[in-house]
């Protein structure tokens, strides 16, 4: 036993040495009681941009001092002494999480930060809730937020299926296998709340070990027993005088199956359905024509020359993951990204601090929350437009300027020497008009002698390549199409009939979805959305912290329908306008409705579809819990009749 302790003990030091400093001081103030860590000269310099900041930019005898305060800190608790403040108040959370970042927290963030801190250290189960007879709800998706959802259930013991068209689960993840393809959100943070103790091989997870932790996560909880894979819902429509819905699915061998449901949640995302370029004889090609979502498994690149339609995140990570196999890469670009420096992406953590991140509560705890502020609600507010900044065209205000002008010097420095592909490659668009991307190696790719980046634009494929307008031919074996996703056509392809017998993509003018909290709609009711319209964070943070809010507040909604007897719930209709006009309000003030450039988060019309223009806390604050008044009810008939 001495020996083990000891071996424990000499990790922990290991793993001390190579702790990040500024996070260290929460974990001292929560393990002692002792404020002081959170004064002079313990605090750390502003954390910069991206970076982790492992120094706090303190002096080597401070950090020595930190670090050995928390080494016999950890002991002690190691050895049993209780944690002196497990449950900081949210005036605490937000000063540690000002100190943490070396900048000042608004203080609304106080309640989110200490309900996170007690998740994360004591994952909330719900309680079971009383099911009628019969009562039944359908999940349609086996990605991130249906199999959440189902965890929701599962636990207030209401029974469930989850029908998933693909041979796995796993939803995007399962799909996207394209060589490179990966997060970039920290693994931190791209991880559920309730499952923090993976020890994550690499700061930003690659697909292989994300799936494996999604799949790993969904065994142990029992979810993935409730899961029919292989069935495709292809229409729903709403029995009005059962409260119910009728789904019709196709199983892996054509055949149609009949199902009903109470409730029935959508859990398809936005990412799923890949959006094809529409370019004159792309069936022609002779060689292979995948699209990255599509990647098969036996593609051999090796020798050949590549060519890549688009240059956005899924463009970025291939290509510096092919161009050393591959005879040649030529990537056909629409319109330049803008990227972000940053030194960890593909960094492995040292087995050390992955000890110490998964065995040490309150270090994971801090971790997890600086990597929310510094990826989700901190460049909010330099998002939106200033009407009296004298430089529309190119910024949309001064500090969105300011960063315009990092991210060219940074740019330049990685093309120097090669002014025809800064010239290429630089946006003339506000950075973050578009998702801002991580650099993993693109813009050096770039400056291969291999690697050749195109700007004309496309005019015809052949049997053999592509014909750009400037009347160039570019000879390719293999042709890639990193062309994203259908994101604006929500639900897409199911045919989905409410109350009055509309479908919704007429409901919707097929790309114009709205849904009041992005998760309900007026004429649909029992019609639940995860991951709906407005709903992703375009400025930054998790997908997965998405899910667990919306599929808080769904649950919330499901109890006290049963507890009720509540049959029926719809969105009212005078809630869910203004809930759409206050949305499109805030967009008009933001960056994603700047007219220089294209993105996927507007649909043809103009309008912002995907994106939520909410800070990460205001969505927190909305789906606490469901408010009932705010919905339009129904006795459940069964119980009615039954008196």
């Amino acid at each position: 036993m001495a020996s083990d302790d000891a071996a424990g003990e000499a990790w922990l030091a290991d793993a001390i040495e190579l702790a990040n400093i500024p996070i260290l001081l929460p974990v001292l103030v929560q393990l002692t009681g002792d404020e002081r860590w959170l004064a002079a000269p313990y605090l750390p310099d502003r954390n910069r941009g991206l970076d982790d900041n492992p120094s706090g930019g303190l002096p080597q005898e401070i950090q020595a001092e930190i670090r050995a305060a928390a080494l016999h800190a950890i002991l002690a608790w190691r050895a049993g002494a209780p944690v002196a403040l497990p449950q900081p108040q949210p005036e605490l959370m937000v000063r540690m999480l000002s100190v943490v970042m070396g900048e000042e927290i608004p203080p609304e963030y106080g309640p989110m930060l200490a309900d996170e801190a007690v998740i994360a250290t004591d994952p909330r189960i719900e309680e079971p809730v009383t099911v009628p007879p019969g009562f039944r709800v359908l999940i349609v998706g086996a990605g991130v937020s249906g199999l959440t959802m189902g965890l929701k259930l599962g636990q207030m013991g209401i029974p469930y299926t989850i029908v998933e068209k693909n041979a796995e689960v796993g939803g995007t993840w399962y799909e996207n296998r394209y060589p490179g393809a990966g997060v970039d959100t920290p693994s931190a943070l791209y991880s559920f709340s309730f499952s923090q103790d993976h020890q994550w091989s690499k700061f930003f997870a690659l697909r292989d070990e994300l799936y494996g932790y999604l799949k790993e996560t969904f065994e142990r909880t029992g979810v993935l027993s409730a899961v029919q894979l292989q069935t495709e819902v292809t229409s729903a429509t709403y029995d009005e005088a059962e409260q119910s819905w009728a789904v019709t699915a196709r199983g892996p061998d054509g055949a149609t199956e009949e199902l009903t449901a109470n409730v029935l949640i959508t859990a398809v995302g936005a990412l799923n359905r890949p959006k094809w370029p529409a370019i004159d004889g792309l069936d022609r090609f002779a060689g292979p024509v995948i699209h990255t979502a599509q990647w098969p498994d036996d593609l051999d690149l090796t020798g050949k020359r590549v060519g890549v339609i688009g240059n956005g995140a899924s463009s970025m990570q291939l290509v510096p993951a092919i161009a050393e196999r591959t005879r040649s890469v030529t990537v056909f670009q629409r319109s330049p990204q803008w990227a972000a420096p940053f030194e960890l992406l593909g960094v492995e953590i040292a087995e050390p601090l992955r000890w110490l991140i998964a065995t040490v509560p309150l270090y994971r705890v801090w971790y997890r929350l600086r990597a929310g502020w510094t990826f989700n609600d901190r460049i909010h507010s330099t998002l939106q437009k200033d009407p009296g900044w004298e430089h529309p065209e190119r910024a949309v205000n001064a500090v969105n300027d300011a960063h315009r002008r990092f991210f060219t010097r940074y740019l330049e420095r990685e093309l120097d020497g090669r002014p025809d592909l800064v010239a290429k490659a630089l946006p003339d668009y506000p950075p973050y008009g578009k998702r801002i991307l991580l650099d993993n190696g693109w813009f050096r790719s770039l400056t291969r002698d291999d690697v050749f980046l195109v700007t004309d634009r496309i005019s015809e494929i052949t049997e053999d390549g592509v014909i750009t307008e400037d009347g160039t031919t570019h000879e390719l074996d293999v042709l890639v199409c990193a062309t994203g996703f259908q994101a604006t056509r929500f639900l897409t392809p199911m045919d989905i009939r409410g109350r009055s017998g509309a479908g919704l993509r007429e409901t919707w003018q097929d790309e114009d979805a709205r849904a009041y909290l992005g998760m309900t709609v007026p004429d649909y009711p029992n019609l639940l959305i995860l991951y709906g319209p407005n709903a992703q964070g375009g400025h930054g943070g998790s997908l997965i912290g998405t899910a667990e809010m919306q599929t808080h507040y769904l649950a919330s909604m499901l109890r006290q329908m049963l507890e009720r007897g509540i049959g029926a719930i719809e969105a009212r209709q005078e809630l869910h306008d203004e809930y759409s006009r206050r949305v499109d309000a805030a967009h008009e003030q933001m960056i994603w409705t700047h007219p220089g450039m294209d993105t996927y988060y507007r649909n043809s019309r103009g309008r912002v579809v995907v994106n939520t223009p909410w800070r990460v806390v205001d969505y927190w604050q909305m789906t606490r819990d469901a408010n009932l008044a705010e919905y339009v009810v129904e006795p459940a008939r069964a119980l009615t009749e039954t008196g």
